[in-house]
């Protein structure tokens, strides 16, 4: 594969993911950018404020362009600017701005937040607004603690924007879900393709989506620990624990298909240039590539039916190598990867490991 082909397929597949990534954190930062410009509005019109810049900073960086918004987590977020805020402005006009006042302002702000509360996200929004505070040109103060009360009504927007907008902690690990398995699907599909075409070029394809596809599982499996850690504290979500739990789980047996399909891609190659049958291999592969694209949206939805558990074991049903290729041991080594790749979707879709191996042929 020429070095300029393999940048464009990824350069499509940061693409790609990067439009998932648009397209879930659309509506999160619509809302924040509504709700910051009401801070403003309010700071404004009904305070008074010439210029209440730390209305709609209270109110962004709250809420933020991600759906995890968990009352606590914004909570600690518009505290941290309202503590920074205040005792920079608190300061600022006892000791004056300079090096010295940044120094002094941000550890005072940084060890007050620590005493009011054990989050790190408070304690590093103290630091940041106060440096702010400080640092901002006299002209741009306004007066003592307006900047103060301008964080505030931020902060309270975003508070009262998380409880009227409620968030369900699976939506965005499913959504990431369905990104990370469609992943591993359109690696299968590009392997079966280039095995059914005794394409070079369409396997060397399916290698470079493998390894450009990482980053979206590792985010998968990142953020739904930290669901899952959010709902054990969480009231509201702790009855969802389990399903986190399972899409944690998932995500690991994801991401171990993943990189079997990558191995299993660079033991194709070879094969590739010899004189071997690989009509039944591509047809396998391909076959599991479209039942891995409907899990892929079945967890996304939130249920996986049992037909496609069932196709799977129909599909580690076929995986023995002396059936597929009875004279080539060289295709019966890779399907032996095949195998491997079947039983990890199997328990992605939920399926316990004992069951999972109960459908392959005895070798």
């Amino acid at each position: 594969m020429t070095s300029s082909r393999a940048l464009r397929l990824l350069v499509r597949a940061r693409l790609r993911q990067g439009s998932a990534r648009v397209r879930r954190a659309l509506v999160p930062v619509l809302v924040a950018s509504a709700a910051a410009a009401a801070a403003w509005a309010v700071a404004s019109n009904v305070l008074g404020h010439t210029n209440p810049f730390f209305a709609p900073v209270s109110a962004w960086v709250a809420l933020g362009f991600s759906v995890d918004r968990q009352p606590r987590r914004v909570a600690e977020l518009a505290a941290g600017v309202a503590v920074g805020v205040l005792l920079g402005d608190l300061l600022v006009n006892v000791i004056g701005s300079g090096p010295a006042q940044v120094g002094v302002v941000l550890a005072l702000a940084a060890l007050v937040a620590r005493l009011l509360d054990r989050g790190a996200l408070l304690t590093t929004q103290a630091g940041v607004q106060a440096i702010v505070i400080v640092a901002l040109p006299a002209a741009q103060a306004g007066s003592p603690l307006g900047r103060w009360v301008d964080a505030l009504v931020g902060g309270g927007i975003a508070l009262l924007v998380t409880a009227l907008w409620p968030q369900d902690p699976r939506r965005r690990v499913r959504h990431l879900a369905e990104e990370g398995l469609e992943e591993v699907a359109q690696v299968l599909r590009d392997l079966g393709r280039g095995l059914l075409a005794v394409d070079d070029e369409l396997v060397e394809d399916a290698l470079v989506r493998g390894r450009a596809s990482q980053p979206a599982l590792d985010q998968w499996r990142s953020v739904a620990a930290d669901a899952r850690a959010s709902a054990r504290v969480s009231p509201a979500h702790r009855r969802h624990r389990s399903e986190l739990l399972d899409l944690e789980g998932a995500a690991v047996r994801a991401d171990r298909a993943m990189r079997n399909a990558r191995v299993l891609v660079r033991r194709c190659r070879p094969l590739l240039d010899g004189d071997h049958d690989l009509t039944e291999l591509g047809e396998l592969v391909s076959d599991v590539a479209r039942t891995t694209g409907e899990l892929a949206t079945a967890v996304g939805g939130g249920a996986v039916p049992a037909a496609l558990r069932a196709r799977l074991h129909a599909a580690a049903e076929r995986t023995d190598p002396r059936a597929l290729a009875p004279e080539d041991w060289h295709v019966q080594g890779v399907v032996l990867l095949v195998r491997s790749v079947v039983v990890d979707l199997l328990e992605a879709a939920g399926v316990p490991p004992a069951d999972a191996r109960s459908h392959l042929p005895e070798l």
